[in-house]
């Protein structure tokens, strides 16, 4: 989620900074890093479908067309409806620079989860893989925008240099994995050196894998660059506002999760794994609306304590 600079309790970086092609330093960092992000889940996703219908003489896991659908279906939507829990943790507690930190952490290792020829493992990469989008996609964003100040004519340049370094890693990734995972040679060359040709799939993932770590390891020594922006939230002052819990929030997500469970256990092909996901976002999004009401409970109750006489 994108946050002001004065709520993460960031400074812009000066204007004197135009050390990566006339753009902050920092924006390299985040840049190659979310190149090898995306790097991994493009690579990865080009072979999830396939991995899984394929049977098991061919090394898939010998899914159903239409089950294997809503997997792909679930996993894709996760990765987009978990960003507003991770922007919200990120602007709460964690900070965007630690946010992104362990949401890389936590996709390598979804990864190479991945990479070990096992159902469970599977799907616990799929789990893990789309908790660490969720922290790290919408806060290395934000970071791009912390770099520059409110009236610095460079940000729309710089974003859209990160933006390339997006297509770069969703350009080569599918090329790359899909390489690992299906070409004849590759599973010719592993089958000479005593694997099982039936596992390049394995090696795709793993490759998806290894991309995500050179993100991790570049991000970290690049650290430095990035000092002035994403830091964790400062404690702010309680406001005088008052407002209840979120209603609008509670019901549309209340009335959105049962359509949605209803809608899938009825039309679903999954039964129970259609309705599943409708049910998680409305979770989510009550739980959003339960925090904000706490919150502003909070405020009212420090507030009400202030103004008393001493």
């Amino acid at each position: 989620m994108s946050t002001s600079i004065e709520n993460t309790g960031a400074s812009p970086s000066r204007g004197d900074d135009r050390g990566f092609f006339g753009h902050p330093r920092g924006l390299s960092t985040l840049f190659f890093t979310e190149m090898w992000e995306r790097f991994s889940y493009y690579g990865m996703r080009a072979i999830l479908t396939l991995y899984m219908t394929k049977s098991l003489v061919e090394g898939g896991l010998g899914f159903d067309e239409k089950y294997a659908s809503v997997i792909y279906a679930t996993y894709v939507s996760s990765v987009w409806y978990l960003p507003l829990v991770g922007g919200w943790l990120a602007d709460r507690i964690l900070g965007a620079r630690r946010a992104v930190l362990i949401g890389g952490i936590i996709i390598a290792c979804g990864h190479y989860s991945m990479a070990v020829n096992s159902l469970v493992s599977f799907y616990a990469g799929l789990v893990l893989i789309a908790i660490g989008t969720g922290l790290l996609k919408p806060n290395i964003s934000a970071m791009v925008g912390q770099l520059y100040s409110d009236k610095d004519e460079r940000r729309d340049a710089g974003f859209s240099i990160f933006y390339m370094g997006i297509n770069l890693g969703a350009f080569l990734s599918p090329i790359v994995v899909g390489f690992l995972a299906q070409h004849i040679w590759f599973r010719n060359f592993i089958s000479s050196i005593g694997f099982d040709p039936r596992s390049s799939w394995h090696f795709g993932f793993a490759a998806a894998g290894v991309g995500m770590t050179l993100g991790l390891i570049q991000y970290v020594i690049g650290r430095n660059r990035l000092r002035d922006v994403g830091a964790r939230p400062e404690k702010k002052t309680a406001t005088a506002r008052s407002e209840s819990f979120d209603y609008v929030t509670g019901a549309l997500a209340a009335v959105g999760g049962v359509i949605g469970a209803a809608l899938g256990l009825y039309f679903g092909e999954a039964g129970v794994v259609s309705a599943l996901f409708p049910c998680v976002v409305f979770l989510i999004h009550l739980r959003i609306a339960f925090c904000r009401s706490r919150i502003r409970r909070r405020h009212r109750r420090v507030n009400a304590h202030r103004r008393r006489p001493s």
